[in-house]
């Protein structure tokens, strides 16, 4: 093998790593809009139907997440730094985590309909991966910098929003005279952590893409 040729076996397959992130992004996506369904479920039957599709899908982004890393290893040189790639998938996965166990606690549960702040702080996260979902379509390329810090304002605003909407459904959950035994309190303080945990990540995920752009700009 030239020289040549070597030098093109090593060089970074960027079309690569861009197919499994848009991927494992558009993954994502359908399963924000999969939660969605469950928490707008009526019926502990009708969440349990709508969990099948949830838990498939945190399924296979664990595969898409898997074939990432695979990816980092078995290529010299990357198109972002590896340490950031990494960064990337792992909140990605955490995301995801996040949103199939919270589901799976809203079906043990066995409550009746969501309180209105679970169904919008869930349309939040969807908002949220939905531009998330856009940034990894832009990070591989420099010259994409002010439409990438567009969409990293618009999550912070986001965040911002469920923050309001977080404390406001717990307040109420604490506020005295709301009829709620103790268990059912703790219960739904349980699950509104695990969607702001969700958001959160949503946010680290804009840190680690801060990081790249500065890097390649």
């Amino acid at each position: 093998m030239g020289f040549d040729s070597l030098i093109r076996l090593l060089l970074p397959r960027e079309e690569r790593f861009h197919e499994l992130f848009a991927e494992n992004t558009a993954n994502l996506v359908k399963s924000a809009e999969a939660f969605l369904a469950v928490a707008n479920a009526r019926t502990v039957e009708d969440r349990q139907v709508r969990m099948v599709e949830l838990r498939t899908r945190e399924h296979d982004g664990d595969q898409i997440t898997r074939r990432i890393f695979e990816a980092l290893n078995s290529t010299f040189l990357t198109p972002l730094d590896r340490e950031d790639i990494r960064n990337l998938a792992v909140d990605l996965d955490d995301v995801l985590d996040y949103l199939e166990g919270i589901a799976q606690f809203l079906v043990l549960f066995e409550g009746g309909q969501s309180p209105p702040e679970l169904v919008q702080l869930t349309e939040i996260i969807l908002e949220m991966v939905q531009q998330i979902e856009s940034i990894t379509g832009l990070i591989w390329d420099q010259r994409n910098g002010p439409k990438i810090h567009d969409r990293m304002v618009r999550i912070s605003d986001l965040e911002n929003q469920a923050d309001a909407v977080y404390i406001s459904a717990i307040g109420d959950l604490f506020r005295a005279g709301s009829g709620r035994d103790a268990i059912e309190v703790l219960k739904w303080k349980e699950i509104f952590q695990g969607l702001e945990d969700a958001c959160d990540k949503c946010k680290d995920f804009t840190h680690v893409v801060g990081n790249i752009v500065i890097k390649n700009s």
